[in-house]
Parts: C-alpha cells; sequence; structure tokens
C-alpha cells in the first residue's frame, strides 16, 4: 500500500538558531527531559485506512492523476491474483491486468471519471495472474486534491456473475415481500414479526402494519402453539425437510375464521458473521383451505358411499324387513352420528319402534317390550319435520345445559346435536328418523342431511315393506 507514514520525530531549533527561545544569547537553555529511543510513533490514520480498504466486500483500486495505481487491496487481489507489492506503482492495467488490445479504452473509460461529475459505472475484462479472463462491473469516481484539483481516480469492481447474482437476490427478496402468490412473514427470534407481505395480510385479515412486532398469539386464537413450535424448532434445528399444513383459528374483524395453511420454513442467519448468528425464521404459506375442505368432502362422500353400498347388500340378506331397516342404520351410524331413534306413525302420535342404546354407543335394535309411545311436546324437531315433510336440524344453544336440553327433547343425555329426516314411502309419511351427536362434535350440516334424507328413504322402503307383509299376513 501507498501509505506513508511519519517518523514521530522532529529536529530541535538550537539557542542561537531562532527567536522566541527564551534564552539570552550564549546562556545555556535549561536542561529538557531526554525521551528514550524507541520504535516510530505508528501512523494510526494510514493503518487504519489500510485496514477499511482490505476489509471492503468489493476490490478497490486507485490511480493517481497519471493513472499510476497507488492502492489495491485483498478482494482486488482474490479476484485477479495480483497482490499490492505487484500491482501499485504499475502504470495503469496495459499489459498486466489487461490485454495490449483493451488497454487503451479501459484506461480511457476509467479516467475520464476523473473529469466528470458523480460515478460511472462500467463493464471490461480484466487478466488474472494466471492468464484467466474475468468480466467485471465497476464503478469509478474521480479524487480530488487538497487545491479541488483533479489528483486521480478509484475503481471499486467486482465479477460480473457475483454482481448479478446480488441483484437477483435482491430483486427476488423484493419479490417476494411485494406482491408473491404466497404469503411471507419474516419473524424475529422473539417470534414476532418483522416484515409482512400483501398476501400474508391479507391472510391475516388486518394491516401489514398493524401485524408487526406483535405477538402471534394475538392473531391466532387456536393452533398458536403448534405455530410457535414450528418457529422454535427452525431456530434451534434448522428447516423441516418438507411443508407442514397447520390449521390455524384467526381473530378477525369479522369474528374468527378456521383456516389451513401449508407452510415452509427456513432459518435465516447473519452473513456478516463469521459464525451464524439467527435473524429469526422466513415464514412461507399458501391458503388451502378450499383445497382441503373439498377433499375432506370428497373422502366422506367416499365412506359414505361405501358404507350405504355395504348396508345395501347387508340389508338384502334380511328376511325381516325391519331388521333390514336397523342393518342400514348401523352401517349409517359410522362416522356420522351417536345415536339414532326410529319413531313411527301410528295415527296421530308417534311411537318407538328402534333405537341405539341411551348410555353407550351400540347397534339399533327394537325397542324391549314393544312400541312405546314417544313423549313429545308441541315444537319437537321430529314433529316439525313430520309437519313440513322434510328435515330439521337443531342444536343446544350456549346458554342451555346440555343434559336438561337433551331431557327436554326427550333424547339421550349427552344429546347436543340433532337432525330429524321424516320417512316417506309411495307419497305417505310413515315416521322420523333421529340422528344425534354428542357435544364433542359439530353440528349438523346441509351434506349431512342429504345423507340422512338418502338413509331415511331406504330405511322407509324397509318399513314400508314390514307394514305391507304384515296387513298380508293379518
Amino acid at each position: 500500500m501507498s501509505a506513508s507514514r511519519s517518523s514521530g520525530t522532529t529536529d530541535a531549533l538550537g539557542p542561537e538558531e531562532g527567536p522566541g527561545s527564551g534564552c539570552p544569547k550564549g546562556a545555556a537553555p535549561p536542561e529538557q527531559p531526554v525521551r528514550e529511543a524507541g520504535p516510530p510513533l505508528p501512523d494510526t490514520g494510514s493503518e487504519l485506512l489500510a485496514a477499511l480498504l482490505d476489509g471492503m466486500d468489493a476490490a478497490l483500486c486507485a490511480f493517481d492523476a497519471a493513472g499510476t495505481v497507488t492502492h489495491w487491496n485483498r478482494e482486488a487481489e482474490r479476484i485477479l491474483g495480483w497482490s499490492a507489492q505487484e500491482a501499485v506503482g504499475r502504470s495503469g492495467f496495459a499489459g498486466w491486468a489487461v490485454r495490449r488490445a483493451d488497454a487503451h479504452e479501459v484506461r480511457t473509460r476509467l479516467m475520464s471519471a476523473m473529469d466528470a461529475p458523480g460515478r460511472q459505472v462500467h463493464e471490461f475484462a480484466l487478466l488474472r495472474k494466471d492468464g484467466g479472463r474475468v468480466l467485471v462491473r465497476s464503478q469509478s469516481a474521480g479524487v480530488r486534491g487538497a487545491d479541488g484539483r483533479p489528483a486521480g481516480v478509484y475503481c471499486a469492481f467486482s465479477e460480473t456473475h457475483a454482481r448479478i447474482d446480488l441483484e437477483r437476490a435482491i430483486a427476488l427478496s423484493e419479490a417476494l415481500l411485494e406482491d408473491a402468490s404466497w404469503g411471507v412473514v419474516l419473524v424475529d427470534v422473539d417470534l414476532r414479526p418483522t416484515v409482512v407481505n400483501a398476501y400474508a395480510s391479507r391472510a391475516f385479515g388486518g394491516d401489514g402494519t398493524a401485524l408487526l412486532g406483535r405477538p402471534l398469539g394475538e392473531l391466532v386464537v387456536q393452533g398458536v402453539e403448534e405455530l410457535e413450535g414450528a418457529l422454535q424448532h427452525v431456530l434451534a434445528e434448522g428447516a423441516p425437510s418438507a411443508p407442514a399444513e397447520l390449521w390455524v383459528t384467526l381473530r378477525t374483524a369479522r369474528g374468527e375464521r378456521r383456516r389451513c395453511w401449508r407452510s415452509g420454513f427456513l432459518r435465516l442467519a447473519s452473513p456478516l458473521a463469521e459464525e451464524p448468528v439467527p435473524l429469526g425464521v422466513g415464514w412461507l404459506f399458501r391458503d388451502v383451505t378450499a383445497a382441503k375442505l373439498a377433499e375432506r368432502e370428497a373422502d366422506r362422500l367416499r365412506f359414505r358411499t361405501g358404507q350405504l353400498h355395504r348396508a345395501a347388500r347387508t340389508a338384502s340378506e334380511c328376511e325381516d324387513p325391519m331388521e333390514a331397516a336397523t342393518t342400514l342404520l348401523d352401517y349409517a351410524l359410522a362416522g356420522f352420528a351417536d345415536h339414532v331413534l326410529v319413531d313411527l306413525a301410528a295415527g296421530e302420535r308417534l311411537v318407538r319402534r328402534a333405537a341405539t342404546p341411551a348410555d353407550r354407543p351400540g347397534p339399533c335394535l327394537p325397542v324391549d317390550g314393544g312400541s312405546l309411545p314417544a313423549r313429545y311436546g308441541p315444537g319437537h324437531p321430529a314433529l316439525l319435520a313430520v309437519e313440513r315433510t322434510g328435515t330439521v336440524r337443531t342444536s343446544a344453544g350456549p346458554g342451555d345445559a346440555g343434559p336438561a336440553w337433551a331431557a327436554e327433547h326427550r333424547w339421550p343425555r349427552d344429546a347436543a346435536h340433532a337432525l330429524c329426516a321424516v320417512l316417506r314411502s309411495r307419497g305417505r309419511t310413515l315416521g322420523v328418523l333421529t340422528f344425534l351427536r354428542a357435544a364433542g362434535r359439530a353440528g349438523f350440516e346441509r351434506p349431512d342431511a342429504t345423507y340422512a334424507e338418502t338413509v331415511a328413504a331406504r330405511v322407509a322402503g324397509a318399513v314400508d315393506l314390514a307394514r305391507a307383509l304384515a296387513a298380508a299376513e293379518g
């Protein structure tokens, strides 16, 4: 490096060599403390400059006004192979760092920055010490002396492919954090969002800036433990090998929403530290709720169709039509409901003909001791189903006590959701089929009503056949 160093000493003036010495002419000067000889004091400014230049990530060289190389840092040595001792003092790049055919053009480009305002960007090929060529992108600017006149040029350069890679990385990060078609959230080591892109803001149902710095528990009502557990695992162990599907319930201005997010995680570490220092986690996700619900519904439909097929084959082997009816219900109950009641019309009343056990899971069997009247009060869902000739769904309200609500409706004490489907055959109402679910399960929905109506139609056919045979025998 060409940084100069001062000796750290000055010449002393004798008593007769200048005014203001404080001693009369011819008098002996007062004794001065004598400093012991030692190494020259370091020029800390030059050493600091050398350290800064060698610590730069970009290659840097400088030229004086005549085009002589005055500075050359370690990154320039790494890229081209020429050391500072070999580079400093040379006149331009001709014959060693640039082909002679290109030397004049490269020199003209670089030295033109001395008189031009601002920085100039160029691309040209340089020669490595081993003879290979490398394409670099340079930024050069003029250097002014103390008198304000042009004193030289400095040039910072890097390999073009490295620069392009950097630009691509920056462009990719900006695209991900702005208009990506999936959510991107950067989470710090305290598991608080620091960056949220537009997709993630919409997914959380709020303004992206309002989400920053807030604990995830304020945004996610259910599923936050699984989410935070995944983030902590990534911080400690690294990214998982495959995406994970997380079901969460979000708290939004329009109420709570249940969503499924297919998520991938990346551990973020500082590229500037010698040892990997965790900066947080990059969390990428897509909302796949619609697809998962459709998949779940397809699986449910496939299972129910299979159950109906097996029920029909088994019921066809039953000699007694009522046994066929209860067999159909045993297959229909699997995965659908906890209890089923069969109430058949007897004049103006409904009588209980078959039911599952009230206190435990079990098959649907005829009521012991014969048919018993169903003591339903006015407005009972089963009576409404008969009156409307359609399906009725109901559930215990938030303020209803479960056992009391079930007892009021004459249902097993664990019942919390009910679906009453009317039994119709040959244009006549034969009774009501009631499916019941416990409080730990979701209420009946429209697809459940469709399935129950299909089961009721088959059961009604068996009940009608049983009545026809009984009438023929009577």
